[in-house]
C-alpha cells in the first residue's frame, strides 16, 4: 500500500441519545480501507463541520495518510491562525481518522502503536448525583454495587440546585445558582459521604469553575479531611496564576485541562507541578497526536492523565482515550459516560465495561465502526445551550 492516497473525506452528524457527535470518516485510494475519528464540539458542532467540510477536505484529498505528524503540522498551520476549540477539533477528527487508518493497515490495535499494553483496562469512574447527601450516597452504593471504585460526587449539577436566591427586579434569564450556598453544601456531602460509605470508595468533585478563585482555595482545603481522588476544574484557564496559591494553601490533588486548547495553558501547570491529573478534552486540542505528547510530558512531571470522557465525546473519541489509557505508564483514571443499546447499534465495536474497568477490543485501529445509515436516523439539533448561561443571585454572568 506504497501508493495509499485520501479518496475522501466525509463528515458524519449524529445524535442517537440527543448529543450532537461529529465523526470524520476518512477514506483511501483502498476499496474499503477507511479510518474514523471523533471532532465533537457539541455546541458549535456546525462550525467544526464546515472547517473540515471546505478546508481540510480539500487540503487533504490526494495526500498520503501514512504521514500523520506531516499532516497534523501542516494542517495546524494551514489557516495561519489556529489552537482554537473549533479547528482543533476538526484537525482532531482527521488525526484520530489517521491512527485509526494506520492501526488497520498494520493490522494492529492503536495502542500497540503507542508502545503496547501498561495495563489490560483502564479503571473508570462514573458520575453520581442527588438532590440530597441520601440520594447522593444512593447513586454512589449503586455503583459501587457494579465494581466501580472511582465515583465522581455532585449534589444538584454543576454549582448545586434548589438554592435560595436573593434576585433583583427584572433579572435576566439564565442558569442561576448561588456560588456560597454551593460551596457550604459541598464539605457538608463529602462529611455525610464518608461518614455512611468509609474510605474504601474513591470520591472526586468537579467544581466546575463556578466559584471565584479564593473560595476555591477555601473549598479545597475543607475536602482535605475527606481525602478525595481529585478536586476537578477548581478554576478557569483564564485563572491559572492562581494555581500557585491553591498548590501551596492545600493537598487535596488537583485535576485540570477540560477546556483547554493550547499548549500555553497547560504547560506553566506542568512545569511547576501545580496539578496532579491532566485532564484534557483530546479533541479539543487537536486530537491523539497531540494527546499522546502531553501524556509523556506529563509523565515526566509525575503527573497522571484523566482525560475528559462525558456523553460530548463519541463512542470513536472513548476509544482514542482508552488506546491512550491503557498504553500510557502514567494513566490515572478514565472519565466513563457508559454507552447504551442506541449508541452501540450506531457504532458497533464499542469498549467494554466490566467490574469497574473500561476494556478495548483487540480489533485493528481503535476497533470500532459506525452505521451511516442509522447514525443518519438521529440528525443533529441545532440549538444554543442553557446551561452554559451561568448567573450569580444578583444577574451577573459568569463563566460555568
Amino acid at each position: 500500500m506504497s501508493n495509499l492516497t485520501i479518496r475522501d473525506v466525509k463528515t458524519i452528524l449524529t445524535a442517537p441519545e440527543g448529543i450532537n457527535l461529529v465523526v470524520v470518516k476518512i477514506e483511501t485510494s483502498e476499496p474499503g480501507l477507511y479510518g474514523l475519528g471523533c471532532a465533537t464540539f457539541t455546541q458549535r458542532y456546525l462550525a467544526v463541520a464546515t472547517a473540515i467540510e471546505e478546508y481540510l477536505k480539500p487540503f487533504l484529498i490526494g495526500k498520503d495518510p501514512h504521514r500523520i505528524e506531516d499532516l497534523w503540522q501542516t494542517a495546524m498551520v494551514s489557516s495561519y491562525w489556529r489552537n482554537g476549540p473549533v479547528l482543533n477539533n476538526a484537525l482532531s477528527g482527521v488525526d484520530m481518522a489517521l491512527w485509526d487508518l494506520k492501526g488497520k493497515i498494520a493490522g494492529l490495535p492503536v495502542y500497540q502503536l503507542l508502545g503496547g499494553k501498561c495495563r489490560e483496562a483502564a479503571a473508570v469512574y462514573r458520575h453520581a448525583d442527588g438532590r440530597d447527601e441520601r440520594e447522593v450516597e444512593e447513586n454512589v452504593r449503586k455503583f459501587m454495587e457494579q465494581g466501580l471504585r472511582y465515583v465522581r460526587c455532585q449534589m444538584g449539577g454543576y454549582g448545586g440546585r434548589n438554592h435560595q436566591l436573593h434576585q433583583p427586579d427584572n433579572a435576566l434569564p439564565g442558569a442561576y445558582f448561588d456560588p456560597q450556598a454551593y460551596a457550604r453544601s459541598v464539605p457538608r456531602m463529602f462529611e455525610h459521604l464518608r461518614s455512611t460509605i468509609g474510605f474504601e470508595v474513591e470520591l472526586l468533585h468537579d467544581i466546575h469553575e463556578r466559584l471565584v478563585p479564593i473560595d476555591a482555595v477555601r473549598l479545597a482545603r475543607d475536602l482535605e479531611p475527606h481525602r478525595l481522588f481529585f478536586l476537578e476544574d477548581p478554576l478557569a484557564p483564564e485563572q491559572i496564576d492562581w494555581f500557585e496559591t491553591l498548590r501551596s494553601q492545600t493537598s487535596t490533588p488537583i485535576a485540570m485541562g477540560e477546556l483547554f486548547v493550547h499548549s500555553r495553558e497547560w504547560m506553566p501547570l506542568i512545569q511547576n507541578r501545580l496539578i496532579d491529573y491532566i485532564r484534557c478534552h483530546i479533541s479539543a486540542i487537536g486530537g491523539l497526536t497531540p494527546a499522546k505528547k502531553l501524556a509523556t510530558l506529563c509523565e515526566a512531571f509525575s503527573i497522571r492523565t484523566a482525560w475528559h470522557g462525558p456523553g460530548d465525546v463519541s463512542p470513536v473519541g472513548h476509544a482514542a482515550n482508552l488506546h491512550l489509557d491503557i498504553s500510557s505508564i502514567n494513566f490515572g483514571i478514565q472519565e466513563w459516560y457508559g454507552f447504551s443499546e442506541k449508541i452501540k447499534e450506531v457504532f458497533p465495536g464499542c469498549p467494554e465495561l466490566r467490574n469497574g474497568y473500561a476494556y478495548p477490543n483487540d480489533k485493528p485501529g481503535f476497533g470500532i465502526d459506525i452505521d451511516e445509515k442509522l447514525a443518519a436516523a438521529y440528525p443533529c439539533e441545532n440549538r444554543l445551550p442553557a446551561w452554559t448561561l451561568s448567573r450569580t443571585p444578583d444577574g451577573t454572568s459568569v463563566r460555568p
